[in-house]
């Protein structure tokens, strides 16, 4: 038998549309040059010697790359020791963040009991207050009860992304089909069962979006690093980056500093390279509707 040919129907392109879009098409490419622009300046500058950043010769390699920059950036500027810190304060927080959001969400999105609505509200209310307006009391409390270190950072930072994580998911959860519970009911699953089992794997996208919005959150958080890492022991690459900027009229190594910045950004920049689909995915995604 003759095999059927498979026809491929394509779009016709609209070009008056398309001729309307170009001026934000223009936008966004004037942007990307920018920015790439940018970054291959400063990953040349973190490949090159002080002189030959200050004479604007980035480019040149006048005296061969210098790898040995990134070297010492990661062990005599103690870049090991803020991207260590960074990690596991961005790791212990995106998973504590899930343990608490995730089945608050589920249970504020699929029960109807006394109190879910303020609760509801005061989520987004808790989101819209700015970090400044808490600093003193979390000091105070903190210097009370004689909670520092590593501990009170990743505490702070589980407690002010529980808000975000927690209304991100409420939509997933809604969303999603009653007949997985009736179903899961039917088979004898109890409550907490059915939620660990079933109804959290389908939010799978959103959980993964949200994870890499927090991690991202965590990893590039200043402020309260600033205010709550008492020693270098515990300092985050934030914080960290400003040491060595304040460090640089001592040693000069603007290229280590620049080799500092790249092995930051760089944790991101992968997260944005390889996980860009699912960061889509859970922003536009959503369950089957019931």
């Amino acid at each position: 038998m003759r095999k059927k040919e498979k026809v491929v129907y394509r779009e016709k392109i609209n070009w008056k549309k398309e001729a309307a879009l170009l001026p934000g098409y223009a936008i966004v490419l004037i942007w990307i040059m920018f920015t790439a622009a940018f970054l291959f300046w400063i990953i040349a500058a973190s490949l090159s010697t002080s002189r030959e950043i200050f004479s604007g010769n980035v480019f040149k390699f006048a005296t061969g790359i210098h790898f040995e920059n990134y070297v010492n950036a990661w062990a005599a500027s103690n870049v090991s020791v803020f991207f260590g810190n960074s990690l596991m304060y961005a790791v212990v927080t995106c998973v504590c963040v899930i343990l608490i959001s995730a089945p608050a969400a589920y249970v504020l999105s699929r029960y109807t009991f006394l109190g879910r609505k303020p609760m509801k509200f005061s989520l987004i209310l808790a989101m819209s207050i700015p970090e400044v307006m808490i600093i003193m009391p979390i000091y105070s409390l903190s210097a009370q009860y004689h909670i520092k270190g590593r501990i009170l950072l990743m505490i702070l930072y589980i407690f002010l992304r529980v808000p975000f994580t927690t209304t991100y998911l409420l939509n997933f959860f809604a969303s999603l089909s009653k007949s997985y519970e009736e179903a899961a009911t039917i088979d004898g699953c109890t409550p907490a069962k059915t939620f660990w089992q079933i109804m959290l794997p389908l939010v799978q996208p959103a959980l993964i979006t949200v994870t890499i919005f927090n991690f991202l959150s965590v990893w590039n958080e200043f402020f309260m690093a600033l205010i709550f890492a008492s020693s270098s022991d515990m300092t985050p690459v934030g914080v960290g980056l400003l040491q060595i900027v304040n460090g640089m009229k001592y040693t000069g190594d603007y290229g280590g500093l620049f080799a500092a910045v790249i092995i930051v950004f760089l944790p991101t920049f992968l997260l944005y390279i390889f996980l860009s689909e699912k960061i889509i995915s859970g922003v536009t995604g959503g369950g089957v509707k019931g």
